[in-house]
């Protein structure tokens, strides 16, 4: 495996994803960015009003992440960086 390609969630930094997030002109191109950047991770966008009681792994200027994991049907959220299976992604309120 090439080491660029190494997209592993211990190899995802939160804060280069939170400034790639923060870089898109949407939450929806931001999530494109990530899911590209971050492949095979998840990216799931949300209502930062729906995630009023978790703390965000990533505070940007425009936009939260907080980290995702799964069991293969239920996602919850993580703040354990090495098990990571994606990112919930909002635009700030």
């Amino acid at each position: 495996m090439n080491a660029t390609a190494d997209v592993s969630p211990r190899a995802a930094s939160l804060s280069e994803a939170i400034a790639l997030a923060d870089s898109a002109n949407t939450v929806r191109e931001a999530a494109l960015l990530l899911r590209e950047r971050f492949a095979p991770l998840r990216v799931i966008v949300v209502d930062a009003f729906d995630m009023r009681g978790e703390t965000p792994a990533a505070v940007g200027q425009r936009r939260l992440l907080w980290g995702a994991v799964s069991d293969g049907h239920c996602w919850q959220v993580s703040t354990e960086l090495s098990a990571l299976s994606g990112f919930y992604l909002a635009d700030k309120a």
